[in-house]
């Protein structure tokens, strides 16, 4: 049998080229390339906003197999640039999905290419760092190529890119919207205990829905709230959002804000970026790493415990360890490389964790550290 004409190209900066078939929209788009190890979730890591400015390549072959549903949606649209597959996506098979991946990609402008050797791209990922890239979808099958790998060659990357900006609400809203169980899916918290301010850097719905379930009320505020915006809300604790982007860049605004806050002696919790905008305003400094972590399947250390969590990551930044100034404790590190994945306060109620706890892959190995969140304020509030 004939092999089907290539209708995707995905060049990268270096020249190397990946041809494969196109779904999704057509056209042409450049990001950063990462690779992600998750075998589920790929709706809800295609809506993190964390991914913004990234296309993702999925190491499982089997994705877009159970379709896709609105519940899923970290979220109101896919964040991340593009996608890349092993295999085709075949027509969904669960008894949720609302609709096929490759036309809820094409309806929402994100483009997509099937049939490459993601085990060869993800290897070359890992050895020579997070490429720059650019992906072309064309029914046709024509391209451009030496226009491709020159937009590749042209995409600023990441370092000093201040992303969460592009990804913040707009502007402040309430939520009340808990963790789904089973029968009832989605129920609003009735019963708060806890006013909590969100900075919302890049937030993932699923994070609200955990501080909703640990009982707060939760008011959501863009990235660029000041410490005034923030205090004006007289929250009994203030919560430091995932996000995309260098962290040093979105620091710029965020670190002073941060600085204010802590000065108020209210509880502090930062999740992924939230993790790093804390560090900094400790005092600390991040790192653009290699290849970033991106997975499911990430073990973490809590050094106070000796306990390990399955985590869920998706960073390229990470804090450095050697730069934490004294009174700011390593409370986990990564099992994989030894990068920091968490902080504490010496002192107060202020720490963050640089993995994603909504995302239980464990499946509950790290909810404990909303409960930690709503004790903080518990104790404050009495």
């Amino acid at each position: 049998m004939t092999p089907a004409k290539p209708t995707a190209c995905l060049a990268l900066a270096d020249g190397t080229l990946f041809y494969g078939q196109g779904f999704g929209a057509t056209g042409q788009t450049q990001a950063e390339l990462c690779f992600n190890t998750a075998m589920t979730g790929y709706q809800e890591i295609m809506t993190d906003p964390s991914y913004a400015g990234q296309i993702v390549t999925f190491t499982f072959p089997h994705i877009g197999n159970v379709g896709v549903n609105p519940e899923d949606d970290e979220t109101g649209d896919p964040v991340a640039s593009g996608m890349v597959v092993k295999w085709m996506p075949t027509a969904p098979s669960n008894w949720r999905a609302a609709e096929g991946l490759s036309g809820w990609l094409a309806s929402r402008g994100r483009i997509a290419i099937g049939g490459v050797d993601t085990r060869r791209l993800t290897r070359a990922i890992r050895q020579a760092g997070a490429p720059h890239v650019a992906l072309a979808h064309n029914p046709d099958g024509v391209f451009d190529i030496e226009a491709l790998v020159a937009s590749a060659r042209d995409f600023a990357g990441l370092e000093g890119m201040d992303l969460a900006k592009d990804v913040t609400c707009a502007q402040s809203y309430r939520w009340n919207e808990k963790r789904w169980a089973w029968p009832d899916g989605y129920t609003p918290q009735k019963d708060p205990k806890f006013k909590v301010v969100a900075v919302d850097y890049g937030a993932k719905r699923n994070i609200l829905r955990c501080l909703a379930s640990a009982g707060c009320d939760v008011t959501v505020l863009p990235a660029t709230a000041t410490a005034d915006e923030v205090m004006a809300h007289k929250p009994d604790g203030v919560f430091l959002s995932n996000g995309p982007g260098d962290p040093a860049a979105t620091g710029e605004y965020a670190v002073p804000m941060i600085r204010d806050v802590l000065d108020k002696d209210v509880p502090v919790f930062g999740i992924c970026l939230g993790h790093q905008m804390l560090a900094l305003a400790l005092g600390a400094k991040t790192v653009k790493m290699n290849h970033g972590h991106h997975g499911a399947n990430h073990p973490v250390k809590d050094l106070d415990t000796g306990k390990v969590e399955i985590t869920s990551m998706n960073h390229g930044f990470a804090v450095d360890a050697q730069t934490l100034p004294e009174g700011v404790v390593e409370t986990h590190t990564s099992l994989f490389d030894g990068s920091n994945c968490g902080i504490r306060v010496e002192g107060k109620p202020v720490y963050s964790v640089q993995y994603h706890p909504e995302a239980s892959p464990g499946p509950q190995d790290s909810y404990y550290l909303f409960e930690r969140f709503a004790e903080a304020m518990a104790a404050r509030v009495r």
